[in-house]
């Protein structure tokens, strides 16, 4: 059995004596022996055989070497092998960024390096469309760098989102989605998948990357052929700062999320500890006046110093934690404790008198009624605010989807795994520079020998091997049906094609204005504006979606197509 590392030297090999061109003569020769085809007039220059037989025009091998063909049937083969190896070669930098990510963890590598790796792909088929040959034959050929893009892009947020929303579904109970149960099968509103508060922001985030697609279509809108060319530098500039931007907010993420983390975490002790006070109160903690009711703040105290000396000791804070119900937030006693003496501890000697702890309790009362927006008077409704807060703050921890109570396992051999991580990348990226090249050849010389738009080869054809990688693992991480799972899931989905949007368009627009090309792409700019509207708006408003939410992503594919068939071919907009 051979290393898989080996798979495409050996793909190849068995390609290149398996695929062949005929060269084509124009000398005669009487040592020629007749092949059958010229000369004779059998017809057989007519009908099946004509697919397999070459054109008058002998092909051009890519690199002088690798097989080359003009014919229909030829072409599909030639597509699927270099297909494949772009899929290989998105599978190793893939494997190689999840071993790098091991070692490093997130920030800058998380943040700038691999969402740069994954794109890379499709960046080289964009390169290559636009930058060999001449002016005139790279404005042919860049259709098949759009087509790529725009196909990425559908085929991501809708076959891929929608598929990992079947399989990552679980029943809603509540407007939540239950981790692990799933016995509703397929119902519309009974089950779904629910994602934290960050998915969200990455759904926005991919809605705001598509204003280069829309500031590169103004002269279009207004009817102007000037200002094209300025119109492509100016969203080429918008295209690379808004790429710096997000590199730069997903490297500072991480920190951002702890931060913020632990704000909430800090608001749900406060509401776990007022509630249990009023629990166990013997009388309501604000007087009908709506100031502190210090003589039951008093008995609290006194309660809950247990060896009656007037300060509450670590020991004494520990017992008061202990009988409230944290667990849903993974927070231990020392975490809590401490939390208490940084709001209580004026004094700063670790431990409480009654006058530091009537203050803390008053300015968390006061926290907690105002977080909920209502005003400082007192009522009948005192508990119910403070259920409130508390519910309110465990709905806030949920949202921003907590991984402390992960098991995070050391690297054994992190050289081992950094050089095998290396390897990987190294050969990911030759091999997508390699045939990128080629592929894009095959997709114009099929389009030529069927008269099928190389945009509708590249939107569908093209995005099943450089993505194919990525939708497998996202499916498979989706199908563990829990809400760290489908946040990862979909979040990784939305910054694939932020990235697309960014990284991808800003080669293809960079290609286009050095070269003098002509931006004519209106139909499948507004393919990828609609879908990227679309479902960037319905991740941003929502982060449980029922299963009938798929059936909204799944319509998108055929509507793509057929839009852009519709707009170029009937109303003749390119």
């Amino acid at each position: 059995m051979l290393p898989k590392a080996y798979l495409p030297v050996v793909i190849l090999l068995i390609f290149c004596t398996a695929t062949y061109a005929r060269v084509i003569s124009d000398q005669p020769s009487s040592d020629l022996v007749s092949d059958g085809v010229h000369g004779g007039s059998s017809g057989r220059e007519h009908g099946i055989i004509s697919l397999f037989a070459e054109t008058e025009e002998a092909c051009e091998q890519s690199y002088g070497f690798l097989p080359c063909t003009k014919t229909a049937l030829g072409n599909v083969f030639l597509i699927f092998v270099y297909g494949y190896l772009m899929f290989l070669a998105a599978t190793y930098l893939s494997s190689g960024s999840e071993l790098l990510l091991e070692i490093l963890g997130p920030g800058l590598i998380g943040g700038l390096f691999l969402p740069a790796l994954g794109a890379l792909p499709d960046a080289m088929l964009i390169l290559v469309s636009g930058v060999s040959g001449t002016a005139a034959a790279a404005q042919g050929q860049v259709s098949v760098g759009i087509g790529l893009l725009a196909g990425s892009t559908v085929m991501l947020l809708t076959a891929i989102w929608g598929t990992c929303c079947i399989v990552g579904k679980c029943d809603i109970q509540n407007s939540v989605a239950v981790d692990l149960r799933d016995t509703k099968g397929l119902s519309l509103t009974g089950s779904g998948v629910t994602t934290d508060i960050w998915t969200s922001y990455a759904a926005m985030i991919m809605a705001v990357s598509v204003i280069p697609f829309i500031v590169v279509q103004l002269p279009q809108l207004f009817h102007s052929t000037s200002g094209r060319h300025l119109a492509v530098l100016i969203a080429l500039i918008i295209s690379l700062s808004l790429l710096v931007t997000y590199c730069l907010y997903q490297v500072f993420q991480p920190w951002i999320q702890t931060r913020r983390l632990a704000y909430v975490k800090h608001k749900h002790v406060i509401s776990g500890i007022l509630k249990h006070l009023k629990k166990h109160a013997l009388g309501r903690l604000f007087t009908d006046h709506g100031t502190p009711n210090i003589q039951v703040i008093e008995k609290l105290f006194n309660a809950i110093d247990e060896n009656g000396d007037g300060y509450l000791s670590h020991s004494e804070l520990r017992a008061l934690v202990v009988g409230i119900s944290l667990e849903e937030i993974n927070l231990d006693e020392n975490d809590a404790i401490a939390k208490v003496l940084k709001d209580f501890d004026t004094s700063s000697d670790e431990k409480l008198d009654l006058k530091e702890f009537i203050a803390g309790v008053e300015k968390w009362l006061y926290e907690a009624r105002s977080s909920n927006g209502s005003s400082r008077e007192a009522g009948p409704d005192t508990m119910k605010y403070l259920d409130d807060f508390h519910e309110q703050t465990r709905m806030e921890h949920s949202l921003l989807g907590d991984t402390s109570d992960e098991v995070v396992e050391g690297v054994e051999n992190p050289r081992k795994v950094a050089i095998k991580a290396a390897l990987l990348l190294l050969l990911g990226t030759i091999i997508a520079a390699g045939f990128a090249d080629p592929l894009v050849d095959a997709v114009n010389n099929f389009s030529s020998a069927t008269s099928i738009p190389t945009f509708f080869i590249s939107f569908i054809a093209l995005p099943l091997a450089t993505n194919s990688s990525e939708a497998v693992s996202a499916i498979i991480f989706a199908s563990r049906k829990n809400k760290r799972s489908a946040s990862l899931t979909f979040s990784e989905l939305y910054g694939a094609v932020t990235m697309n949007n960014l990284l991808c368009l800003s080669v293809f627009l960079a290609i286009v204005y050095i070269r003098g090309l002509t931006w004519n792409f209106s139909s499948e700019v507004l393919v990828i504006l609609i879908v990227c509207i679309v479902m960037g708006v319905l991740g941003s408003i929502r982060t449980t979606f029922p299963l009938w939410t798929c059936s909204i992503a799944f319509l998108l594919y055929p509507l793509s197509l057929v839009l852009v068939y519709v707009l170029d071919y009937v109303f003749g907009w390119s």
